[in-house]
């Protein structure tokens, strides 16, 4: 298959005989100084079955999507190859978060303490570039961009609510509280637009019944016990 794309964890493939698209999830893992952490910008490095791990996470989380009415990218997988099958989309390069509650960058960037609650959610837009550190990015920009047309940005936004709310009452029922995620959106020919990329503890932070943040390795392996 031909390589479109190699990200930090996943790489986009081709199989251009029938121009059918692949997500290959890698064993690398994102975050900074030997510390694992699905905010960073940089590779931190590897863990043996990492990749597989999260296709059978974002897997469960993609149908579940899919069964409250939000419409995904999702077609399918081999999760012996770490192989997931994708529609074939304009997937732009934003990332769409929304936060419940301070943490990360947030805190950062604004000089707020971490786990102060948002209500309602906050929402940000950023584009997707380590070089210039995801900065945040308005709709006009996008459409300037030419990123997004007319009324996709408040579209992608009022999926990433969605994708929250479901996303919230599932990890819940698992003792974990969301405290922020990012999705990715794409659309088709005719416009429609779908999540993108993968639904994994890389997308998101939460907390345990303790209040520890877990990282995203050790939270892939909780919840892929508790989905066995």
């Amino acid at each position: 298959m031909k390589t479109l794309y190699d990200g930090k964890t996943k790489t986009v493939l081709l199989d251009e005989e029938n121009n059918v698209t692949h997500l290959l999830f890698k064993d690398s893992a994102t975050g900074e100084n030997g510390v694992f952490d699905p905010g960073s910008n940089s590779v931190g490095g590897s863990v043996e079955g990492k990749g597989k791990t999260g296709l059978a996470v974002s897997k469960y989380f993609f149908e579940l999507m899919e069964k409250n009415g939000i419409p995904t990218h999702y077609l399918g997988c081999d999760l012996d190859k770490g192989l997931m099958v994708v529609r074939n989309l304009t997937v732009p390069k934003l990332e769409f978060v929304l936060r419940y509650f301070t943490a990360g960058s947030m805190c950062r960037r604004f000089d707020l303490e971490p786990g102060i609650v948002f209500d309602p959610p906050y929402s940000e837009v950023t584009l997707k570039s380590d070089a210039q550190g995801d900065p945040l990015i308005t709709e006009r920009l996008c459409i300037m961009k030419g990123m997004l047309k007319e009324g996709q940005f408040d579209e992608a936004l009022g999926i990433l609510v969605k994708v929250g709310e479901v996303l919230k009452k599932e990890l819940a029922a698992m003792n974990l509280t969301l405290i922020d995620f990012k999705i990715e959106v794409g659309y088709d020919e005719s416009g429609k637009m779908y999540v993108a990329d993968e639904i994994t503890p890389d997308i998101w932070r939460v907390k345990d019944e303790n209040g520890n943040i877990p990282n995203q390795i050790d939270c892939a392996k909780m919840i892929l016990d508790k989905l066995r």
